[in-house]
């Protein structure tokens, strides 16, 4: 009897098992398309609010490439970058970039520069920071991030792309200079990275970006 209700038991936690990751599978399988969709409304939304139609008559979404570099983008993964021209001349372009030593990890950036090296602006495109601390990030929730608009690698100088606490230009939150610290870092980097490459950035064949 006793070995029976052993095997019965098993049984059953063995169905339940089975179920269960059933479950898991269909859910994700029937959200996988709507998260990939809104994320990439997302992201045309803040490509065009980074770099306005105004300034451009190309497709940003199809005029792409993929680049690579740890050190000045934060990834081993390919960044995109989204190219804005106007009758084929370069205009600026929005680089995809990553603070990994944000407080709750990875930071997601979208950075964009002008062709002259200024930046155009900065928006968080995805993020794991504290609720209420970390996420005034977001410009949903503070204009912190459009300090970044029109500034350059002269604008400040070297020392002034750090957070005040450092001895630089940039605000940091009350009780969070951990998030700030890391999206400035990121955003210079960016930018140095753009100093080296500007040219073929933009005279680069357009790949497969999304």
């Amino acid at each position: 009897m006793l070995l029976t209700h052993m095997v019965r038991t098993a049984a059953l936690l063995g169905f339940f098992a089975l179920i269960s990751a059933w479950l898991v599978a269909v859910t994700f399988d029937v959200t996988e398309t709507p998260i990939a969709t809104s994320e990439k409304k997302a992201l045309l939304r803040n490509l065009h609010e980074l770099i306005p139609s105004t300034l451009h008559n190309n497709d940003l979404f199809s005029d792409v490439i993929s680049v690579q570099d740890r050190f000045y983008l934060g990834s081993n993964k390919p960044q995109r970058v989204f190219r804005a021209r106007h009758n084929s001349q370069p205009v600026a372009l929005t680089i995809e970039s990553v603070a990994p030593d944000g407080y709750g990890g990875n930071i997601f950036l979208l950075i964009a520069i002008r062709y002259d090296g200024s930046l155009l602006g900065v928006r968080v495109n995805k993020h794991k920071e504290t609720p209420g601390l970390g996420d005034g990030i977001e410009i949903e929730r503070s204009d912190w991030i459009l300090d970044f608009n029109n500034k350059s690698l002269s604008n400040p100088n070297k020392p002034g792309w750090r957070v005040e606490k450092d001895g630089g230009e940039f605000d940091q939150f009350t009780g969070a200079t951990i998030t700030p610290r890391a999206i400035v870092k990121a955003v210079h980097r960016s930018l140095q990275y753009y100093q080296q490459h500007r040219d073929s950035l933009f005279a680069e064949t357009t790949g497969q970006g999304n």
